[in-house]
């Protein structure tokens, strides 16, 4: 600063003064002003400083907005399948299968398909509620458990005895009573037929079921033989009766 000339100076006042001694001349010492690049640069921050804060603003604004309509929303929707699931239930008594009183009846058989010496049959299992899936339902389901029987081939074993037992009761105690559902919807002309296929079918079950209890491998099988053929037989008559009912 002391070397500075006195001919800088002249030339730094003259540069200062040059816009005061032409007022015509502001706007052309403004322009370049407003070119300069700081002015330019802080003009811009201050543009997306404030999109931003009004972004935020908007978001924040809009939360508890979304935050109540969806809570609105679920309650809602828990409203609504709450009243349809108890509708649901009030109507559950009519359709067959809603049961109140206690303990449960126990099936009973209007058909002669019983032992005729002991009054009933050695395979059926006690506790067991039969629900009342109509005559057609009855039809479907003996085909289908005598189609299980079948395969219970492949369990016969020296060590699986007593799970036959156990499988063999179950399926047949259903075929039993599903059996004299369908004997009482049938024809007069066609009960005796059918009267005597069930009971040839338990006898066979009565003496499969005997082997099984006593662990007898070979008696075991030898009853499976004779009991399988009858169910092939069942089964053909069931397919064309489910037909016609």
């Amino acid at each position: 600063m002391n070397h500075l000339s006195f001919s800088h100076l002249t030339d730094l006042s003259s540069f200062t003064m040059a816009p005061l001694t032409n007022l015509h001349g502001v706007s052309k010492t403004l322009i370049p002003i407003t070119c300069l690049p700081n002015a330019h640069r802080s003009s811009k921050r201050g543009q997306v400083v404030g999109f931003l804060g009004s972004k935020t603003q908007e978001e924040s604004s809009e939360c508890p907005v979304q935050t109540t309509r969806r809570a609105a929303a679920i309650g809602l929707a828990t409203i609504v399948l709450t009243w349809q699931f108890n509708c649901k239930i009030s109507l559950a008594k009519d359709n067959g299968f809603w049961y109140e009183d206690h303990p449960l009846p126990g099936p009973t058989v209007t058909n002669n398909i019983a032992n005729e010496k002991t009054g009933t049959r050695s395979f059926l299992r006690r506790g067991l509620y039969m629900a009342n899936i109509g005559v057609k339902g009855s039809v479907y389901r003996i085909k289908k458990y005598a189609f299980d029987l079948l395969a219970m081939a492949d369990l016969i074993a020296e060590d699986t005895l007593n799970y036959v037992r156990k499988y063999l009761r179950l399926k047949s105690t259903f075929i039993y009573y599903d059996f004299d559902k369908v004997i009482s919807a049938t024809p007069a002309d066609d009960k005796q037929q059918l009267t005597d296929m069930a009971n040839k079918l338990f006898d066979n079950f009565e003496r499969l079921e005997e082997a099984a209890r006593k662990k007898s491998l070979p008696e075991t099988k030898s009853c499976y033989q004779e009991t399988e053929v009858m169910l092939k037989e069942v089964m053909d008559r069931m397919t064309e009766m489910y037909k016609t009912i």
